[in-house]
């Protein structure tokens, strides 16, 4: 990962999308990590919170479309980039820098080869002196992401002979096709259609 700002602040903010400032994703950051002093493991908390109790919008067979972190977690659902918006808010409530990171893979199930974007996030950790990466999408359909500082285990892996990848820059705030995107469509089936796609730098 290539963060591309060197000022951590960056990845602290709160903003329209990753609105961590609102007072019921920071109360519920702040109640979900009260009692855990070590910053991995408040991290660690937060990520398997919001991959395991915010379920993936398309696996709970539901048709809105979340995209601010407080969207996510008043409504209780979103699809990847909307999850990896709530974890970002959440850890940066608790003062733990997140970024958001962007893989390549082709549809499920494929359809001509098209390739589309996957969301997930970086999250440094000053007491390791290091960024590692996470997945938050959900674990279902025998997809198995987990919390590692040691080997990234993340939800789907890559076939590089098919053109999946993910790129190299970890973005302090989402991009901009995945935030529009979110924002057109007031269905998840009318956002299946037209989901973001990669973008024409791939180290950007």
């Amino acid at each position: 990962m290539n963060p591309e700002s060197k000022n951590l602040d960056d990845y602290l903010i709160s903003d329209a999308i990753v609105d961590w400032k609102t007072p019921h994703v920071r109360q519920t950051a702040l109640e979900l990590t009260r009692s855990i002093p070590d910053e991995v493991d408040k991290a660690r908390c937060l990520y398997e919170w919001v991959r395991d109790t915010i379920p993936h919008t398309n696996d709970a067979g539901l048709e809105i479309v979340t995209c601010t972190a407080s969207e996510v977690l008043h409504h209780g659902t979103g699809i990847c980039f909307s999850k990896s918006h709530l974890l970002a808010a959440f850890l940066r409530a608790v003062n733990i820098p997140a970024g958001f990171c962007y893989q390549v893979l082709r549809f499920n199930p494929p359809v001509n080869n098209e390739l589309v974007l996957h969301g997930l996030n970086g999250i440094y950790l000053s007491s390791l002196g290091k960024w590692i990466q996470v997945d938050a999408r959900g674990n279902t359909r025998g997809i198995n992401a987990q919390f590692s500082i040691v080997n990234e285990q993340l939800a789907f892996p890559m076939e590089d002979s098919a053109g999946e990848f993910i790129y190299d820059t970890l973005f302090a705030a989402p991009v901009s096709n995945v935030v529009s995107k979110l924002k057109k469509y007031d269905s998840r089936r009318e956002l299946w259609l037209d989901l973001p796609k990669a973008f024409e730098n791939k180290n950007a």
